[in-house]
């Protein structure tokens, strides 16, 4: 922190992850969804979400979702999401699209909402509670999550004031915040270490290796495979809900090999992982 008054960062410092809530959370519950049989990347989300439709949405597919290729806009109106999430919700399904499903790669939050919500139709339990059960307590990431506890709040990095006050264990995104906190394009909150923990399931061919637990399957290798392969889209090249060589990765180091994955977040945040170093 800076203001309002300088304190250092520490190892065990708690972040709001932002977009890094897209991969993280969002997309591997999708991919778990579909390696489960609970869901199909080529078929549409209005499958699994019946109100998802007019406008072509109806033809929008979680793989189009995933690599941003949708047709939906970046980010609807933030008073979209000022009358409860509910609101928000409906007005989302009422968006019209920018260009046809599947024609061009446009970066957008709303996608993610979209699969938060299918998530959540699908598994029939809160975003939150879906990757806290499934992902992060099977990988002991104990600070991981939406909505931190307070005791985790006095070490987490302000990000701005919101309200007169600084922000610190609550989501800076806005429409974060206006949905509770909760949603599939922000919103997560993490440490270093924890994400090391995530970072060496995904090298390790989705095998969490533990010495007192042993080895816990989080991911089957060919999910992990399809989930973090190189897709052409008209912006370079994506994985699903992962960037690989695209606009959007300016924080890629500069040495890693066609085979690294990550993702930036607005708070500053950013997480590569590369297989082959």
């Amino acid at each position: 922190a800076v203001k309002p008054e300088a304190e250092a960062m520490t190892v065990d410092t708690l972040f709001d992850l932002a977009s890094l809530t897209k991969p993280i959370a969002t997309a591997t519950s999708v991919m778990l969804l579909v390696e489960r049989g609970d869901g199909e990347l080529d078929a549409p989300a209005s499958k699994y979400i019946e109100e998802f439709t007019g406008h072509d949405k109806e033809k929008i597919t979680l793989r189009q979702l995933l690599l941003h290729t949708s047709g939906l806009t970046p980010d609807n109106h933030l008073r979209d999401y000022q009358d409860g999430p509910q609101k928000a919700w409906e007005r989302i399904c009422n968006l019209k699209l920018l260009s046809p499903p599947g024609e061009r790669f446009r970066y957008s939050d709303v996608g993610f909402i979209v699969l938060g919500k299918l998530v959540e139709r699908v598994s029939g339990k809160p975003l939150n509670q879906f990757v806290s059960e499934n992902i992060f307590t099977p990988l002991g990431m104990q600070e991981t999550g939406y909505l931190p506890p307070n005791e985790l709040h006095a070490r987490a990095a302000p990000t701005q004031q919101r309200n007169g006050h600084w922000m610190r264990g609550e989501a800076h995104d806005p429409r974060a915040y206006e949905l509770g906190g909760v949603a599939g394009h922000a919103g997560l909150f993490s440490t270093a270490h924890d994400l090391s923990r995530y970072a060496q399931m995904m090298l390790n061919d989705g095998i969490r290796r533990a010495r007192k637990t042993g080895e816990t399957q989080i991911m089957k290798p060919e999910t992990l495979q399809m989930m973090t392969n190189a897709y052409k889209v008209t912006d370079g090249l994506r994985g699903l809900g992962w960037d690989k060589r695209s606009g959007y990765s300016s924080n890629r180091g500069e040495g890693m090999s066609g085979r690294a994955f990550g993702h930036g977040g607005f708070t500053g945040t950013a997480i590569w992982i590369d297989p082959e170093l």
